[in-house]
């Protein structure tokens, strides 16, 4: 397991963003030599934690629990083919192009050592947004990408240090629960009743993502999930657009 690529953005302006003043750091590229990782403090005030990373929607973007966003070059490959044009590391906005990684069935609060002091520490997937589907040029990408649920995975920085391209990835703890990236994603977007289970995850789990299940639980208890199943597997994602604006609530 190693980082293929370490890849940052800087600011550019573009037409198809709410972001606030239209500026997006989404275009990401690898770049060469190290590059320091720390925490970039709490969210709407922190930025990424990459030095040298444009994270301009702070909204949404940036902050602890999102300090870094690691994807799977090997789940690139299968977009790729799906869309029948390549894509290079840093494509989907991320900061670290994994090999050898299975990202999707990473375990929420999974610890990482990128490197000889990077330690990093998996808080959630990805959620989709309109700037991703616009960047990529890919009609219903958002209901896509909701679907496949390989979301890649982001992480906060438990102790700060470099990374370049080739450093290894070693995972030096994994929890004792079964709340994986996958389950996480599918939990806070389309399959709510899985919230109660996503709780095993404790505060390793993103904090917005903790609170969502906490209150889903203190309305319905943890026994919903087994009523709710049979409804919920009726939804498709189709309910992606709505997911992705309400787990941001």
């Amino acid at each position: 397991m190693k980082v293929l690529t370490v890849n940052v953005g800087r600011p550019k302006r573009v037409p198809y963003t709410d972001a606030p003043g239209g500026v997006t750091g989404i275009d990401k590229r690898p770049v060469d030599g190290p590059v320091m990782v720390e925490d970039p403090g709490p969210e709407r005030s922190g930025g990424g934690g990459l030095a040298g990373d444009a994270v301009c929607d702070h909204r949404f973007h940036g902050g602890s629990d999102q300090a870094v966003y690691a994807f799977a070059r090997e789940d690139l490959d299968r977009w790729a083919a799906e869309f029948g044009r390549p894509l290079p590391n840093g494509a989907f906005g991320e900061n670290l192009t994994t090999y050898g990684v299975d990202l999707a069935h990473a375990l929420i609060g999974e610890r990482w050592r990128v490197g000889a002091d990077l330690l990093l520490e998996i808080t959630s997937g990805r959620i989709p947004c309109r700037t991703f589907q616009a960047w990529l040029g890919e009609d219903g990408w958002m209901r896509r990408f909701t679907r496949r649920a390989e979301t890649g995975a982001y992480l906060r920085v438990l102790a700060p240090g470099a990374v370049q391209a080739g450093d290894p990835v070693e995972v030096v703890h994994r929890p004792a629960h079964d709340v994986t990236v996958q389950l996480a994603f599918r939990a806070t977007t389309i399959e709510r009743h899985l919230l109660p289970r996503v709780l095993a995850a404790g505060e390793a789990l993103h904090a917005k993502e903790l609170r969502k299940a906490r209150a889903y639980v203190a309305r319905y208890g943890d026994r919903q999930g087994a009523a709710a199943a049979g409804a919920s597997a009726g939804a498709g994602a189709g309910d992606a657009d709505e997911a992705s604006a309400a787990v941001r609530a």
